[in-house]
């Protein structure tokens, strides 16, 4: 094996096979070696760089220290390595590529610099990737989003202005919306337009929590508070001093942290858990629910006193239902995104299926249709999402607190056109035209195709 190592065939064998470009030059920056890895990365046939300087690259990191009239010097051999470094280099036929390089002078026995190795990692498809998602977002800020939520609905709008309205106050906040309507992007989207946006922003999940642990998260504790308060530990109030505090689900606060939480809004200092030493705290209370608080509050669920305390500012997220006019701008947003996650080239949802998808009630709202783009973006095996790909459970009925939007009448070429595409296959002609099985067999008996 020794002598395998010192041959210098087997050791070149060995850098051919590398994926990552590998390149080695000499003290003036002449290359010496040029592996086949490098070659594909830069367009350059080895014979046409050996003996040339390694500027012929144009490497944007590439820094030449000049000293006197001819003598020039690769800062490299100043610094000793360069580490995960990103930077632009342009191939033989002029395209930019962006890579990642690592670099390390080679020295002698007796440590005199005898010349450099680089290792250049392709990151340009990741690099535009990157750049992709930057456009995506910069969309998403300036032409049809707000602060991380799309939507040009009335409704949508409405809620935008009450952001903005509530930023400028410090009073308390109840947002209410059904689940996956994106409520704490509303309540991120004040505190980020707030004069508190520098401080910071603490989350608690109040159904995640049993009474116990919700005590010791919202205030903390001291040590020896309880059995395993090994050390003081810092509250989620006491962290978001100055900044502000989500209390999300609120309605699933227990009923003996609710007078508590009271006390602070009122007082507006804590007592960590174990201590009776008051703490101050100016912090803005942003809340959130799914939940009817005024139910609650019948039933005896909730403090009525509290309930005032936070519905100073009430905030309505609507559900995807009474906003459909914003669904294909949805689907368009998050199917990009889904190209860009799964290396997909999907460009675009067939008619069918947009009307399937704009007609579903949509319970989950918003994190429901995230999942079924996805779905359906990993299950179609060409450029158009056909109704074919969409998850099963669009094609159920919805329950009757979900109006669903009503479809016009397929005609008997419609039903035929599907029956013949999938070879007689109800089920998935049924999926293909939107429509259930049951209502797929009616439109058969109808037209007289059974």
């Amino acid at each position: 094996m020794k002598s395998l190592l010192t041959d210098s065939y087997f050791l070149k064998s060995i850098l051919e096979t590398m994926s990552e470009g590998l390149m080695v030059v000499n003290n003036e920056g002449n290359i010496l070696f040029f592996n086949r890895a490098a070659e594909k990365i830069t367009g350059f046939k080895t014979e046409e760089v050996l003996g040339k300087s390694c500027t012929i690259l144009n490497s944007s990191s590439c820094v030449i220290n000049v000293s006197g009239q001819k003598q020039k010097k690769c800062k490299l051999f100043d610094s000793g390595c360069i580490s995960d470094k990103r930077c632009l280099i342009i191939s033989k036929d002029g395209r930019e590529v962006h890579i990642l390089k690592n670099a390390v002078v080679l020295k002698d026995k007796k440590g005199k610099p005898i010349g450099a190795v680089e290792v250049m990692t392709d990151i340009t498809n990741l690099h535009m990737k990157e750049v992709e998602v930057e456009r995506l977002r910069s969309e998403l800020k300036h032409e049809y989003g707000f602060m991380g939520m799309i939507g040009s609905s009335s409704p949508m709008r409405l809620l935008f202005d009450q952001i903005k309205n509530a930023s400028q106050s410090d009073a308390s906040i109840i947002i209410f919306g059904e689940s996956g309507t994106g409520k704490e992007l509303v309540a991120h989207a004040i505190h980020k337009l707030s004069k508190r946006s520098k401080h910071p922003f603490i989350k608690v999940n109040c159904a995640a929590l049993n009474e116990y642990l919700m005590e010791s998260e919202l205030f903390g504790h001291v040590k020896g508070a309880f059995t395993g308060a090994i050390r003081d530990r810092v509250g989620r109030f006491e962290a978001a001093n100055r900044g502000s505090i989500f209390l999300d689900e609120i309605g699933d606060m227990p009923y003996s942290v609710q007078i508590k939480i009271l006390r602070v809004i009122q007082e507006r200092e804590i007592e960590r858990v174990g201590d009776i030493k008051p703490i101050p705290i100016d912090t803005r209370f942003i809340t959130a629910t799914n939940k009817n608080i005024l139910q609650l509050i019948q039933t005896g669920q909730f403090r009525e006193d509290l309930y005032y305390r936070l519905n100073v500012i009430p905030i309505k997220v609507p559900p995807l239902r009474e906003r459909r006019e914003d669904i294909p701008l949805l689907l368009t947003h998050y199917l990009e995104r889904a190209n860009l996650l799964n290396n997909k080239n999907i460009k675009r949802i067939s008619p069918a299926a947009m009307e399937a998808l704009e007609a579903y009630y949509w319970p989950g709202n918003v994190r429901q249709l995230i999942n079924a783009i996805e779905y359906a973006a990993m299950t179609t095996r060409d450029e158009t999402i056909d109704i074919t790909d969409l998850p099963e459970y669009i094609f159920t009925r919805p329950d009757k607190n979900y109006p669903i939007a009503t479809k016009f009448k397929l005609d008997r070429a419609q039903v035929l056109s599907a029956l013949s595409r999938f070879n007689g296959n109800r089920t998935l002609s049924a999926k293909h035209l939107g429509v259930s099985r049951v209502t797929l067999w009616k439109l058969m008996k109808e037209y007289n195709i059974l």
